[in-house]
């Protein structure tokens, strides 16, 4: 055999090697995707169907019709204002996201580059409140947000989530590594902590700002407990503590249930498709530096 042929023959072998490896890849990923879009697929099935579909024995691929029955059933209903939960939990998610994120923001540069007396200690106090479990706190808040009038308000709702304590620390790992010639060059150009922070960190923050704003939005709307104990009057109920009341100890409403998690998981979705790039990229450049 020739040096030419045993090449071609190599070359061969290397080319079907790579079809196959990337046909297997392409298997398993497609394995994953339906493992991963089976809820999704039930999650709409079930939307569309009655009640008898739903808790019947035998499975079903489609609903019987396509009907929007439990939609429309689900915006009608007088005794669950849907629609309205949707609307509080929109608000809430787009007034948490930024302001906490731009307050978590400003703590972390604080922190990072501002040498003031007890920097450590403060360091050292928000970590600890990660150590705290949420739930802990959720009865002293809510004596204070109660004292001050929140019950049954949407700033009562919104105002203990513009603290997030994890959201701080990935701010302050992400300035330490920022470079600091650059802010050295802006304050020899007669800027002040604030100038700085807004005319050259903020900017430079845009990657970590949408990544945290994105995760930030999803946990506002995902928030359950809090709105359960603060929200007591029906009309501001967000939509997690709408959907629980179709699973009540007399009723079961499958159909709707199903209908309105379609709903409500659409939004997230959408915030998900938008995002996933940054948030991929903001914990990639955050790292864990302290």
């Amino acid at each position: 055999m020739t040096s030419s042929t045993a090449a071609r023959a190599g070359k061969k072998i290397r080319l079907r090697g790579t079809v196959v490896g990337s046909a297997a890849t392409y298997l398993v990923l497609c394995l994953l995707a339906v493992v991963f879009l089976t809820p999704f697929y039930t999650l709409l099935r079930n939307a569309f169907m009655t009640t008898p579909e739903v808790t019947s024995p035998h499975w079903h691929w489609l609903p019987g019709s396509l009907g929007l029955d439990n939609f429309t059933a689900l915006f009608d209903n007088p005794e669950r204002p849907f629609g309205r939960s949707l609307a509080n939990s929109l608000i809430i998610a787009v007034i948490t996201a930024p302001l906490s994120t731009l307050f978590a923001s400003m703590a972390g540069y604080a922190l990072a580059r501002i040498a003031v007396p007890g920097r450590a200690v403060v360091l050292s106090l928000i970590v600890g409140t990660l150590m705290i479990p949420q739930a802990v706190t959720f009865l002293p808040t809510f004596v204070v947000v109660g004292s001050m009038g929140g019950v049954n308000t949407l700033w009562g709702l919104i105002a203990p989530g513009l603290f997030n304590a994890f959201a701080v620390v990935l701010f302050r790992s992400f300035y330490l590594s920022f470079p600091a010639e650059i802010e050295e060059a802006g304050r020899l150009d007669g800027l002040s902590h604030l100038g700085v922070y807004t005319r050259i960190i903020l900017p430079n923050s845009i990657t970590m700002i949408a990544s945290l704003g994105a995760l930030s939005f999803i946990d506002a709307w995902n928030s359950f407990l809090w709105p359960l104990m603060i929200g007591q009057d029906p009309n501001t109920w967000t939509v997690q503590i709408a959907l629980s009341s179709f699973l009540t100890s007399q009723t079961v409403n499958l159909p709707e249930l199903f209908a309105g998690t379609a709903v409500a998981i659409l939004p997230l979705v959408i915030m998900f498709l938008i995002a996933q790039r940054y948030i991929v990229q903001g914990i990639a450049m955050s790292g864990l530096k302290s």
